[in-house]
């Protein structure tokens, strides 16, 4: 297996941010091109930066980790990181590390846009 598979996202421009739709499992191959996106993300400075995973139906610690990583960056950024759209199974890794208690975590991208 390839070590750093590219993670297809989508960047959609919002008034004060930007939305990052990432789509397909989210593991050890695809997290470092995730980490990757996050950091060119966070250099444009904006003031908030959801991460809709409607569309990933899968993710493992690594990209638990690579989240954990962008929600330290804009902390010190002063931007707002929101989770939006977590399917079920996806859902219960973040409760089970107890980390729905960390994140800003949103039902959908309308409640995140206003979150």
């Amino acid at each position: 297996m390839a070590s750093n598979q590219d993670l297809p996202i989508q960047l959609d421009t919002i008034t004060d941010g930007v939305v990052m739709r990432p789509s397909g499992d989210i593991d050890l191959s695809k997290a470092p091109s995730f980490r990757t996106q996050i950091a060119e993300v966070f250099q444009e400075k904006h003031a908030r930066v959801i991460i809709d995973l409607s569309e990933v139906p899968y993710m493992d610690s690594s990209g638990v980790a690579t989240l954990v990583e962008g929600m330290q960056i804009a902390s010190r950024s002063g931007s707002k990181f929101i989770l939006s759209g977590l399917q079920e199974r996806v859902r219960s890794i973040f409760e089970i590390a107890r980390l729905d208690t960390v994140f800003t975590i949103t039902r959908d991208l309308d409640s995140a846009e206003r979150a």
